[in-house]
């Protein structure tokens, strides 16, 4: 029996053109990915709702939307090695593990460390290194990288992640306070880093440290 595809997705799938997304790549690997396999069974009907969601630890899962222009924004082909700091729910490190030869992610919370872990394994996806660290000390074994996404705020540049950057790498990245945000792109070049503005952003601000659960 074929499954008849969920309206709800095909919707949001169709928006994503609307607003900008163009990249083919992105919207397969955003329309093959389940969303709803990555939230609370009391939130699963909101999956292709577009907007952000809460899971453990006071942390939200990303707006789908937002997730894809983020995505697009990094630029990744298949050869790539990725670095995504904060995994959160998983979702956007299974949408780059479609989209990069390996994603190294990051999270500091253990119970969505672990949660991550699971969804993605029981999703068959296979190509994501996962460690539970402190998101501002990147992955240094494994750099340099030629991706980096940063999926918390930090207030001011990341210079040393900019650092784990390959020369021609790029990293997406939410900066500032909450008193404004700005999602911000940057170009590791051999004349020093290039910035661009792409648009404005609201992110729970990245923490130094491991997360203590109750």
């Amino acid at each position: 029996m074929i499954a008849r595809p969920d309206p709800a997705k095909y919707r949001f799938v169709m928006r994503l053109r609307d607003i900008g997304i163009t990249d083919s790549r992105v919207l397969a690997a955003v329309e093959t990915t389940p969303r709803e396999a990555f939230l609370p069974d009391a939130l699963k009907d909101l999956a292709y709702a577009d907007r952000p969601l809460p899971i453990a630890e006071g942390q939200t899962i990303s707006q789908p939307s937002l997730v894809a222009i983020m995505t697009q924004a990094l630029e990744l082909a298949p050869e790539h090695k990725a670095l995504e700091i904060g995994t959160g729910s998983g979702y956007q490190t299974a949408i780059l593990a479609k989209l990069a030869r390996r994603v190294f992610t990051i999270e500091r919370w253990p119970a969505l460390f672990e949660s991550a872990r699971e969804t993605l394994a029981a999703l068959g996806i296979a190509n994501v290194a996962f460690r539970l660290a402190d998101g501002y000390e990147g992955w240094i074994e494994a750099a340099p990288f030629d991706r980096i996404l940063v999926t918390a705020a930090t207030p001011e540049r990341p210079d040393a992640l900019i650092g784990s950057l390959k020369l021609g790498g790029v990293m997406v990245a939410p900066v500032g306070d909450r008193g404004g945000q700005m999602l911000m792109r940057y170009r590791r070049t051999a004349e020093g880093t290039v910035e661009e503005a792409l648009t404005a952003v609201r992110f729970v601000p990245m923490l130094p440290g491991l997360g203590k659960s109750d």
